[in-house]
């Protein structure tokens, strides 16, 4: 086995359907290249929140140790994703009064604002999981995006603030030690839509304005982006596990029958099916198959999936940026992979719409399923934990601002000798010479009487 080193990072997804792994490493073109896969059925978390310890923490171990083995790597410390229907977000503003304005804005000046937001009264029950900075003011200059290296005095920051409940984040911290694995509780548990916006979003979508949808088993996790800079996060408490259970309950068969009836033959959009399509589904012990309708199939689902696009909507115009996504929605997450997804939420919300994909920062490789976009958490808690190693070892490399590459000659110079400056002539007035004339005048006089 391999020990895990800083240059090899460990995304752990815990979802409501699956729990998984992904071991990844960034090769020499900047590519993320995965080591391995681990994955297993999520059987203690519900809508994102864990229900039960001992379930998740077996689950947990099933997913890593699938992951070590197919990557050859011992697994000691993972990055978290957390969602859940807990997950809230707000604004606040933090001042700074700085002591010494000649001095240049320093990113330990935009830390110790951060830090006294973590300090913030909540509610009972919740706590700060992110503090992410939007924007800055300079003494009274607005819409700042980088002021280290500025002068000022009064430094401002609007930031974006994603709480969630105790309760919920210390029991994914306690599934995680329980599996045997270390997290750092303040920088290793990551939002989960912002690990999938890492993933599957460019920087030119996030600058025009784009909203990301992940759909996931249990919850719907929206992050909107504008001016690059994140502006608002919601969680909707419904996902792929609501259509699952509709397509149980209206063609009256199992769960696991409704599951695969869904992934292999479910369409978002009922219009595109014809009547005549029908699926055959082997009946229970001692009873005969059972014929289902592929049009009906699809109405369940459409019912459900609008009901689920109206909540977007909803989000999309309380978060006031819905007039201003110009590129539009990029839909992510296991509910991405349903049939004519994408037409629906364009239909519904009139914005572009398209599927990510997690594969524009992944390298070729063995292990091309990741590329699909019910990994694109696990894929982003990856690149976002690979990011902080780097600007770890970058903050620990000082900089001396030398040059060594080549020798140089030492040169003494000689001492200095003090030099004493002679003190400034007093100037003659004008009385003064006429006198000294006068007295040359009357010396010649009597020099003159004399002879």
């Amino acid at each position: 086995m391999i020990k895990q080193t800083s240059l090899i990072v460990v995304g752990l997804d815990i979802g409501t359907t699956k729990i998984c792994a992904i071991v990844g490493r960034k090769n020499e073109f900047g590519k993320i290249e995965i080591l391995g896969k681990g994955q297993s059925e999520s059987i203690g978390v519900m809508r994102g929140v864990v229900s039960n310890i001992d379930h998740t923490v077996q689950s947990i171990k099933l997913a890593v140790d699938e992951a070590s083995k197919k990557s050859g790597i011992e697994i000691k410390e993972v990055v978290v994703g957390i969602a859940g229907q807990h997950i809230k977000s707000m604004q606040h503003r933090g001042m700074k009064t700085r002591r010494n304005s000649e001095i240049e804005i320093a990113q330990s000046d935009i830390d110790s604002i951060v830090e006294d937001m973590y300090k913030l009264a909540m509610l009972p029950g919740e706590e700060i999981i992110h503090v992410i900075p939007q924007e800055f003011v300079v003494d009274n200059e607005q819409g700042i995006k980088e002021p280290v290296g500025m002068f000022g005095v009064w430094l401002e920051a609007k930031c974006h603030i994603i709480t969630g409940q105790t309760s919920a984040v210390r029991n994914i911290v306690r599934c995680v030690e329980k599996a045997g694995l270390s997290i750092d509780y303040t920088t290793d548990l990551i939002l989960e839509p912002l690990a999938s916006s890492e993933a599957v979003l460019t920087e030119e979508e996030k600058e025009a304005g784009v909203a990301l949808v992940d759909i996931g088993g249990g919850t719907t996790d929206i992050a909107i982006f504008k001016d690059g800079i994140i502006r608002h996060t919601a969680v909707i408490p419904f996902g792929g596990n609501v259509i699952t259970e509709d397509i149980k309950e209206g063609c009256s068969i199992i769960k696991k029958q409704a599951e695969m009836l869904k992934v292999k033959f479910g369409s978002a959009l009922a219009s595109e099916n014809q009547e005549n399509e029908r699926v055959s589904i082997q009946g229970l012990r001692g009873k005969e198959p059972k014929e289902i309708s592929v049009k009906n199939l699809a109405n369940i689902i459409q019912a459900r999936m609008e009901e689920i696009i109206e909540h977007i909507y909803y989000e999309l115009k309380n978060s006031g940026y819905e007039k201003k996504l110009i590129a539009g929605i990029v839909i992510t997450g296991g509910g991405a992979q349903l049939k004519h997804i994408s037409q629906l939420v364009e239909y519904m919300t009139g914005l572009d719409t398209r599927i990510g994909y997690p594969n524009e920062h992944l390298a070729t490789g063995p292990i091309e399923e990741v590329k699909s976009p019910m990994y694109a958490t696990g894929v982003g808690l990856v690149l976002m934990g690979l990011n902080k190693t780097v600007k770890e070892v970058a903050h620990q490399i000082p900089e001396t601002g030398l040059e060594i590459d080549e020798p140089t000659d030492t040169i003494v110079e000689p001492p200095i000798q003090p030099t004493i400056k002679p003190e400034p002539q007093k100037r003659s007035s004008f009385f003064d010479n006429l006198f000294k004339k006068s007295k040359e005048w009357l010396d010649e006089d009597n020099n003159d009487r004399i002879n």
